[in-house]
């Protein structure tokens, strides 16, 4: 069993129950997860004129290899409505992986650890939520202190959805 780390962002929709939903469908796929951090408000950071997005980091247990994974998450991906027509646009969910254990994957088609999370604050404000302590393979640095050290200034606040609402309403 290894233990992973997942991103998950929305910005189309009812971007809470985009993630929700994706989190769910993990445990089809073989994939458990066993922490969620909370959800975060982020703005677009590349492609600025967009929605906001919703972002959160799942820890999560699986026996999948790494390529396997990524395929389960595509598959998610894929099997809730997401297309990719604008490259860094809108999202119906995105999942990425950040961490598979202290594996270092490097293909074409897949990088492990996720190759720009330590510049993304969307990434490293939920992940240090749950895991500060959890050691990037690469750069031998925690969470939390490549959480320091980025120089990503973006914004990035805690996400309070009013009970019984969803974000469809707001």
């Amino acid at each position: 069993m290894q233990t992973v780390y997942l991103s998950l962002g929305a910005n189309v929709g009812d971007r809470a129950g985009n993630i929700a939903r994706a989190i769910a469908a993990l445990g089809t796929h073989e994939v458990r997860v066993t922490h969620e951090s909370s959800l975060y408000e982020t703005e677009p950071l590349e492609l600025r004129e967009q929605p906001w997005f919703l972002n959160c980091v799942v820890e999560a247990e699986t026996e999948l290899m790494p390529r396997q994974l990524m395929n389960a998450l595509l598959e998610i991906e894929r099997d809730m409505g997401r297309t990719r027509r604008t490259p860094k646009g809108p999202r119906l969910i995105d999942m990425d992986i950040l961490f598979f254990g202290a594996s270092i994957v490097r293909t074409p088609d897949l990088e492990i650890p996720h190759p720009r999370m330590a510049e993304r604050l969307f990434v490293l404000v939920p992940f240090a939520e749950i895991a500060p302590e959890a050691r990037h393979p690469v750069l031998k640095k925690t969470v939390a202190e490549l959480l320091v050290e980025t120089p990503d200034r973006s914004e990035v606040r805690l996400w309070k959805e009013d009970l019984g609402t969803t974000d469809e309403h707001r």
